[in-house]
């Protein structure tokens, strides 16, 4: 079983009221409440207000820094609220890393919504892309697996698809693969990127429009066509060429064949390594259906 990295500091309550109370003691007797434990960050609910985003491997503790640097500019940009951190907590003799206390942002999940509320925010993540995908200050950090040349990812996206188990049409994902790996590299500048825009990380307003955005450990800079991925990782076909008309020409056709690739590869490291977590096993088999099912 494929399962999601296991923690190497078990962040309790008691470990975050301890540092809340060292660190921002302001803060200190809010309720808190485990919200969420997921790949990299364990998230409470601090108050009704906001949230504390504490990592739970080492592999994670420098994007909070990126996040406590960076994540203001793209609030400023911005259509929509994203978690810029309210108080940059610092490694103590408990706890040995970084770590955040953010707004909380209400909002349903994308990835519970039903399909047609998902549809409805085309036009609006396309609005969100086109305000943060603007060219990043020199010595903005580059994310090692996100944005970059799609041949840095071809082995390990290639290991997956040979599990014809999972991928009983891994040779039509190898194909939509390899196009996209043969596709002219980004040329332009270094684009400010979320990285890791799937459903999970974006929330809804009741009525489907894009309420926030959220979980921007990934940022960093290069080709926006990481971002551009969310594509087929959320909207069904129209809702795609919904989405896709409203980017217009500042996305060209080279760089949405680096798109399908890279949702090839977000798609099937979900369906790989989430055997413990069905919801996001679930977005990268919606996915694969989508980039199987034609443009």
């Amino acid at each position: 079983m494929a399962v999601m990295p296991r923690a190497e500091v078990d962040v309790t309550a008691q470990l975050v009221k301890a540092l809340l109370k060292e660190q921002a003691p302001a803060f200190s007797d809010l309720p808190l409440t485990l919200f969420a434990n997921g790949w990299d960050n364990v998230i409470y609910r601090l108050g009704d207000e906001m949230a504390v985003r504490m990592p739970r491997r080492e592999a994670a503790a420098h994007l909070v820094l990126h996040e406590q640097q960076y994540l203001a500019g793209y609030a400023l940009r911005s259509p929509v609220p994203v978690p810029a951190p309210i108080h940059a907590g610092r490694p103590s003799g408990t706890y040995p890393w970084p770590w955040s206390v953010v707004p909380w942002l209400d909002g349903t999940p994308a990835m519970l919504a039903l399909q047609e509320s998902r549809n409805a925010a085309a036009e609006d993540l396309a609005a969100f892309l086109l305000a943060i995908h603007v060219p990043a200050a020199a010595g903005a950090p580059v994310n090692p697996v996100r944005g970059v040349p799609l041949a840095a990812r071809s082995s390990v996206v290639q290991e997956r698809l040979d599990d014809s188990r999972r991928y009983p049409q891994g040779d039509r994902l190898r194909d939509i693969w390899l196009r996209a790996c043969a596709a002219p590299p980004w040329s332009g500048p270094g684009l400010w990127l979320h990285g890791d825009l799937h459903p999970a990380n974006v929330l809804l307003q009741p009525d489907g429009r894009l309420a926030a955005v959220i979980d921007f450990g990934d940022l960093g800079a290069w080709d926006p066509a990481v971002d551009l991925a969310v594509a087929w990782l959320m909207f069904d076909d129209g809702a795609r060429h919904r989405f896709v008309a409203a980017l217009g020409p500042a996305v060209g056709a080279d760089d949405w064949v680096r798109a399908r690739g890279w949702a090839v590869a977000l798609a099937t490291a979900m369906v790989t390594f989430s055997d413990d977590n069905p919801g996001m096993a679930g977005v990268g088999r919606f996915a694969v259906t989508q980039l199987l099912g034609g443009d």
